[in-house]
């Protein structure tokens, strides 16, 4: 079974350009996009990420639109808790693929540790 999970090292949803997300008003409101683009860098990545270490400088105290709870994503989102899980590995896969590619080393840890499947290859 499949189960989601942060995987260490990766960072792929801490790349914030807006450009990259351009249906953010969708779902933030008017204060938490506010505070997702004074997180922005110059080069895109949000200004907590810390690239030499791959990780979340504030990780404990990050936004909750950087939170993957069952609240977080049925409030912003509408995904119902039981729905979670599927939808929060297919956006880790997109944000990882958009990074580091389809076939990075990091989209193997990620698929690895959520114990994903590719259904192409299971036939």
């Amino acid at each position: 079974m499949t189960t989601w999970q942060c995987v260490a090292q990766c960072g792929a949803c801490c790349f914030l350009d807006p450009s990259e997300r351009p249906d953010l008003e969708d779902y933030l409101t008017p204060d938490q996009l506010q505070q997702y683009l004074s997180l922005v860098g110059d080069d895109g990545w949000c200004i907590h990420y810390n690239a030499e270490a791959r990780n979340c400088s504030i990780y404990d105290t990050r936004p909750e639109f950087c939170r993957v709870t069952p609240h977080t994503f049925e409030t912003m989102f509408g995904i119902a808790p039981d729905d979670l899980n599927e939808f929060a590995i297919d956006c880790c896969q997109q944000h990882i693929e958009d990074q580091y590619g389809e076939s990075s080393p990091e989209m193997e840890r990620f698929n690895q540790a959520v114990g994903w499947i590719d259904p192409d290859l299971s036939e």
